[in-house]
């Protein structure tokens, strides 16, 4: 029987803490209940005391391991409970783990005591608070529906998060087998090839070709190895600058969209943001036309924000939505086939979600798929390199024998 530590809700509307036990988190879960209490929270206790490489990998996210989707998810837990907006947003900002969060909710508490609502109060942090999660709160406290929107916001959220994660953790190997064969193509240039420079000059032979590139190589790294980091790294900074500027970021944006096998799943993740977002706004109440323009805004990349926001004016002229997004040419097929449909039978915002859904999954596919094909390439790749750099060596050595023979 495991040890779970817990948040909840009494019934008196407090927030209470301690530590459940259960023989998994549901049954934890269904104790806090029969306790009367609403569960927040529930962890494992002894996850803290794990040895690191017993602990699950956290990519991104901010400090403390905190984000806003877990703050949303939670004051929707709150408000379901029967908790007041503002004592809901106290709690949550004492007890929030996420300390850079704390001083943002202490601002919105403020304006909602003031009498602002709290859609009114969360434009004033953007950095905090997407467009998004302004316009399905604004939705929901007009139709007086407020924690059903937290519970949507909070669920659109998590997606995105799962997904993002999954995406980092797949790219995780691949990096790390490039970072080592960059350290081991170094090593055995920088450190192993000059051991037989010297050996090689007092041959008095013609070395072959490939000998002479290796040991012009190995020169190379160690006369100019720190003007070639520098270059490497001014390159990095200039393209960082290239792409800060809107002609540079359209120019990088389209190159990427037209990159093999990267650029169709870029399309694909890009797609499913949009169409979640806007999915979610449409089933919150939120019109067509102000629903599409905040869920432009969720594009990174700058060539597909600018087709649909052009799309956002044809849409006002009443010329629809899948025709004109169709003649863009830069979401995938299957995208438009679900928008038709939504549109010819009225289901819009459903059709919307289920092609986010959809995408989800074929980007999760997209991506194993790429994975299983990268580090072979990066291994094969790495292998060949080796095995011209000690091929070149042996060569060498071998002329050098039969002359001495």
């Amino acid at each position: 029987m495991a040890s779970f530590r817990y948040r909840a809700v009494g019934p008196d509307g407090a927030l209470a803490s301690g530590v459940v036990e259960g023989d998994d988190r549901r049954q934890a879960l269904d104790r806090l209940q029969a306790m009367g209490l609403v569960p927040v929270e529930a962890v494992p206790g002894d996850a803290a005391t794990k040895p690191w490489w017993q602990r699950d990998l956290k990519l991104g996210g901010g400090p403390d391991g905190k984000g806003l989707t877990t703050l949303v998810e939670e004051l929707a837990v709150l408000l379901d409970a029967g908790m007041p907006l503002d004592r809901a947003l106290a709690s949550l900002m004492v007890e929030a783990e996420h300390k850079a969060l704390r001083p943002v909710l202490e601002k919105v508490l403020d304006k909602v005591r003031a009498g602002t609502p709290l859609g009114q109060a969360l434009p004033d942090f953007p950095k905090v608070f997407p467009p998004i999660a302004v316009a399905l709160v604004e939705a929901g406290e007009a139709a007086g529906a407020l924690q059903a929107a937290l519970a949507r916001l909070a669920g659109m959220l998590q997606r995105a998060d799962q997904l993002q994660e999954q995406l980092r953790a797949a790219l995780v190997y691949p990096v790390l087998l490039v970072v080592a064969a960059a350290g081991s193509v170094t090593i055995l240039l920088g450190v192993v090839v000059p051991q037989f420079e010297a050996f090689f000059e007092d041959g008095r032979v013609a070395l072959p070709l490939a000998t002479r590139l290796v040991l012009a190589a190995s020169r190379l790294l160690r006369d100019e190895g720190a003007l070639l980091a520098l270059l490497a790294l001014a390159t990095v900074l200039g393209l960082r600058q290239v792409a800060g500027t809107p002609r540079g970021r359209l120019w990088l944006d389209r190159r990427l969209l037209r990159a093999p096998l990267l650029g169709g799943l870029l399309a694909k993740v890009e797609t499913a943001r949009f169409a979640r977002t806007l999915g979610s706004l449409m089933d919150s109440g939120v019109p067509l036309t102000e629903g599409l323009t905040i869920a432009t805004r969720t594009f990174r990349n700058q060539v597909m924000a600018a087709a649909v926001t052009g799309v956002a004016s044809q849409l006002k002229q009443g010329q629809g939505l899948a025709r004109p997004l169709e003649a863009t040419g830069l979401l995938p097929p299957i995208a438009v086939t679900f928008l038709r449909t939504g549109e010819e039978t009225g289901r819009l915002g459903d059709m919307l979600g289920r092609l986010a859904d959809t995408l989800d999954r074929d980007i999760q596919k997209s991506t194993q798929r790429l994975m299983a094909l990268l580090v072979p390439v990066i291994t094969i790749v790495l292998g060949l390199v080796v095995a011209v750099i000690v091929g070149a060596i042996l060569t060498a050595m071998l002329s050098l024998n039969e002359l001495a023979a």
